[in-house]
Parts: C-alpha cells; sequence; structure tokens
C-alpha cells in the first residue's frame, strides 16, 4: 500500500515536471492567445516592446498617437463651413481652405461639411445651430453674416472667418487690438480704400460726383462707404450714397446713382455681387463707370483694385492647421489680410465706354 502510494507521488511529480518544462519551452504569442486577457497579460505585453512578435505595427502607431496630442495621424478632423452665398468670390475662399486643409492634413484625415445659406440670415443660424449639435472641430464662416452666426451659436467651438471686410464692425467689438480674445479668427478681404479711391481719379481725373453703392444690412460694406466718403473728401470730390435694402432694390437704386453721377463706387458687398449682371445692364447702357471693391463686382464694372479670395481662403486653412493640430487659441491669433492687392480692367466695358485705362493695370480675366 505504501508503495503505491509513493509510486503515485512519483508519477504526479514527473507530470508536473513535464508540464513545467512544456510551458518553458512554448512560445510568448501562443500563451498570450490562449490567455483571456487578465492583468498579468496586459503586462506581459506592454513590456514586450523588444521583442517582434511582442506588438503589431498598430499598437506602435496608436501609442505613438496619444504620446503626442498635436498629431494628426489617425484622426479625422470634421470642419463645418457656412458660406452665406454662392458667387465667385467666396466659392473661392471656401476651395482655397479646403485646399489647404488636404494638403496639410491628408484627405483622409479631414470632412467637411459645407452647406450655402443661399443669402438668408436666418439660414446661417440654424447651420451654425446644426453645427454646433454635430460638435464639430472647427466652424469656418464664410462671409459676414455667416460669421456672426457662428458667434451666435458657440463660445467654445473655434471659429474662423474669411471674407469679411472689418472684424470689429462685424462682431461689435470695441478697442479692436487685431485679435478678437475669444474664440474667433479669420481673414479680411479688405482692400485699401485709399488706393481705390486713387483708382477711381487715376482713370477719371475730371469725376465730379461718385456715387457709393452698398447694401445697407451688411455692415462692412457701411464701414467701406464711409472710409470712400473720407478718401473723396481729402480729395476735394463729390459723392452721393445710394442703399438698397435687398437684392430687389438694386436696379432702381443703380439707375438713380446712374442718372445723377458721373461714376459708381461699390464696395465688397455680398448682396451686390449677387445682383452683378442686373447692375451690369443699368450702368453699361447707361455709360456710367463703376469701380469696384473686388474682381467679382467688376463683371459690371472698369476697373477694381483686387485681392485674391483664394489666397485669403488658403490662409485660414493654415490658421485652422494650427489650432486644430498644434493647439493655437484663435482669439489669440492675429486676423491676417491679403498680402497682395493687383490693379484689375474690364476690358469689354472699358471699350464700350471709350475708356483708356494707364499702364500697371491687369486685364480681368473672363468667366
Amino acid at each position: 500500500m505504501k508503495i503505491g502510494k509513493k509510486l503515485i507521488s512519483v508519477m504526479t511529480a514527473a507530470a508536473m515536471i513535464a508540464g513545467l518544462a512544456a510551458c518553458g519551452n512554448g512560445g510568448g504569442s501562443n500563451q498570450s492567445v490562449s490567455s483571456s486577457g487578465s492583468g498579468s497579460q496586459k503586462s506581459s505585453i506592454s513590456s514586450s516592446g523588444d521583442s517582434g512578435s511582442g506588438s503589431s505595427g498598430s499598437d506602435s502607431s496608436g501609442s505613438d498617437s496619444n504620446s503626442n496630442p498635436g498629431s494628426s495621424e489617425g484622426k479625422t478632423y470634421h470642419i463645418g463651413i457656412c458660406q452665406l452665398l454662392e458667387h465667385a468670390a467666396l466659392d473661392a475662399a471656401t476651395e482655397g481652405f479646403q485646399t489647404a486643409l488636404k494638403e496639410k492634413l491628408g484627405e483622409d484625415n479631414v470632412e467637411f461639411d459645407l452647406q450655402n445659406a443661399q443669402g438668408e440670415s436666418t439660414n446661417c443660424s440654424t447651420i451654425c445651430n446644426g453645427f454646433v449639435t454635430d460638435n464639430v472641430d472647427l466652424i469656418m464662416a464664410n462671409a459676414t453674416g455667416a460669421l456672426q452666426a457662428a458667434v451666435a451659436s458657440t463660445n467654445s467651438i473655434p471659429i474662423l472667418g474669411t471674407s469679411v471686410t472689418d472684424y470689429a464692425t462685424a462682431l461689435n467689438l470695441k478697442d479692436w487690438n487685431g485679435h478678437t480674445g475669444t474664440n474667433v479668427s479669420g481673414t479680411s478681404d479688405l482692400a485699401p480704400i485709399d488706393q481705390q479711391e486713387d483708382m477711381i481719379l487715376e482713370i477719371l481725373p475730371d469725376v465730379k460726383t461718385v456715387g457709393i453703392a452698398y447694401c445697407s444690412s451688411e455692415p462692412n460694406s457701411a464701414y467701406q462707404a464711409d472710409l470712400m466718403k473720407k478718401a473723396l473728401d481729402e480729395d476735394n470730390v463729390s459723392y452721393k450714397e445710394y442703399t438698397a435694402a435687398d437684392s430687389n432694390e438694386i436696379q432702381s437704386v443703380i439707375t438713380t446713382a446712374c442718372d445723377e453721377c458721373d461714376a459708381i463706387y461699390i464696395p465688397t458687398d455680398n448682396t451686390m455681387a449677387s445682383s452683378v449682371e442686373t447692375i451690369k445692364n443699368v450702368v453699361v447702357p447707361a455709360g456710367v463707370p463703376l469701380f469696384a471693391g473686388e474682381a467679382g463686382i467688376c463683371v459690371a464694372g472698369v476697373a477694381t483694385l483686387s485681392i485674391s479670395y483664394y489666397d485669403i481662403g488658403y490662409a485660414t486653412g493654415e490658421m485652422a492647421y494650427e489650432i486644430l493640430v498644434n493647439g493655437k487659441d484663435a482669439g489669440e491669433m492675429d486676423v491676417q489680410t491679403a498680402s497682395k492687392v493687383t490693379k484689375q480692367y474690364n476690358k469689354e466695358i472699358c471699350e464700350t465706354l471709350n475708356i483708356t485705362v494707364p499702364d500697371g493695370y491687369e486685364e480681368l480675366a473672363s468667366e
């Protein structure tokens, strides 16, 4: 009986030794697969970085991404774009913005929700409130009405504007020092008004009265109009102001301006730009030269001091990258302006009105 018990003990011990030997010879990856994921197993995986079989490429990249909060790898950024309306200048700004972010983040790492408000401020509000509900990473507001709606919708999500003439005017900011101090920054489409006035006198040195026409519901247009009035006052040139409440009044307003003035100036104004063909059909038959604040409106005019809306849109995209990836504070980023302005003329209308443009003007590209 004792012999039998001893024999059983010896056999049991031999079996245990054999089992331990088998465990010692087995591959770590096999044990990893058979494990149910206990705490000790997690420790084993995290400490196996020196072994080629200990971690996969995806585990490694995930670790790198987590250790670098500024990295864009593995993250998809969701950007809401509210564009006030469709016309060439705003379209170009949106295109530049999207191109910049695709180039910097990679096309697979950014998604755009582009929505057009069709010129309606209530649509801007609905769009921007939707972006907040969707918790987008950033809102790009294209034009003043879109910016104002975005600001009303959130004070936490970063907002970048573009095609906005003056941020202090648009946002009713006092003591403007170049940045907002809130969650907002962006780019301005303001070309130097004094140089635009110089352009009018350069082409029409004998002009007596300039009509300044714009939409009364656009505060940035009123801001530009005031600057133009000051410039004309300095050169002792008379002016009259004409405002349209909306696009329905533009034809009659421009007709009156043509009857009473030698030339017309229209600043960057979204409502006017959306009705440029209507304006053209009034000023050209009337023989009154029109000077425009941007190239889109100059479809109806003789000359403009133009900026590139694509370029300011692209610059806005670069600012977005700094916010999204490098953690910049929008409120501390200075609003940027176009680095280059270009004198352009509309060859077709100049020939029709028998106007000779001085040297230094580029021909406006026909659309």
